[in-house]
């Protein structure tokens, strides 16, 4: 670009000579130079926009900051809303935590003053050490309060598999024969093994217990189950079989009266039958006996007060 100037004190003219390169960099620095100044002037006007009171300027100023309390406030509410959430979940997840220990303190057999699930557990220390307290961030809030809710959830899983475990071992004591057939009696009158058979005078071997009691004394069911045999046999007389699962049986034999019927479900301790004196017997009692797979047992193993039972055998 060739430029040329008149002065009209000097008669003779001067030409200036720019180049392409020479313009672009003299219009740029003319635009920092202005980007420069408009910055310069509106960090002055709005830092020291209360000390001018310049309307403008504190109208910019307080447009801005009702901006950022506004974003502010609304990040907060979604932090909040979120937590409150996470709360709600936490709080569910407690009271289902705390029907669980109760439920699983019942079935272990703990007293219910010993554990108070509704209360909160006794907490406390000095406050002084050598690294001095923080202030909990709303980030380390949130972390925490994710990881304790992970940590609920694991445990009520926990307690979950815990109280079906204790109650297949309620179910299973259940079905396992432990109470008397008879409460009032002596079991002592043949125990189970080879014994001398009162009616041949031969060994032969004893499959039960036998248990002597008066006619008519109630037959109680040693474990829950189902009847699967109520008929007269030429042997047991009249004879009833319970099946308790797991392939375990016990058989009430000599019986005066039969009160139940095949295929009924009966309780541990409920009257079945009364005792007699039917079938191959040389007097009123029971005939007791429990069979796995179809082997007889000693009931002396099952039956509660099983030590004495087992020494009156022997």
């Amino acid at each position: 670009m060739h430029i040329i100037v008149v002065s009209d004190r000097l008669a003779k003219a001067r030409s200036l000579e720019f180049s392409v390169r020479s313009l672009a960099l003299g219009a740029a620095a003319v635009v920092g130079g202005l980007v420069l100044l408009a910055f310069l002037i509106s960090y002055l006007g709005v830092r020291h926009a209360a000390e001018l009171k310049l309307p403008f300027l504190q109208s910019l100023v307080a447009s801005a900051q009702q901006e950022e309390s506004a974003r502010t406030r609304d990040f907060l509410r979604q932090n909040l809303t979120v937590m409150a959430v996470k709360l709600g979940e936490m709080q569910a997840q407690l009271m289902r935590l705390d029907a669980l220990g109760e439920r699983l303190s019942t079935a272990a057999g703990v007293r219910p003053g010993d554990f108070r699930f509704g209360e909160l557990p006794g907490r406390g220390g000095a406050a002084i050490g050598p690294v001095p307290m923080q202030d909990l961030s709303l980030g380390d809030f949130s972390r925490q309060l994710d990881l304790l809710a992970r940590q609920t959830e694991t445990r009520s899983d926990y307690y979950g598999v815990l109280e079906s475990q204790l109650l297949d071992v309620r179910v299973k004591q259940k079905l396992t024969p432990a109470t008397l057939p008879v409460t009032f009696g002596s079991w002592n009158a043949s125990g189970f093994g080879w014994r001398i058979d009162p009616i041949t005078g031969q060994m032969a071997l004893h499959e039960g217990i036998d248990f002597i009691a008066e006619t008519g004394t109630p037959i109680l069911a040693a474990a829950a189950g189902v009847v699967v045999t109520a008929e007269n046999h030429p042997a047991y007389g009249k004879m009833v079989e319970i099946d308790h699962g797991g392939e375990l049986l016990t058989r009430y034999a000599h019986a005066s009266t039969i009160l139940v019927r095949i295929g009924q479900l009966v309780r541990s301790g409920e009257k079945i039958a009364e005792v007699g004196s039917t079938g191959r017997s040389t007097g009123s009692h029971l005939h007791f006996e429990v069979r796995h797979r179809g082997v007889a047992q000693n009931p002396a193993r099952f039956l509660r007060g099983g030590t004495t039972l087992a020494a009156g055998a022997r």
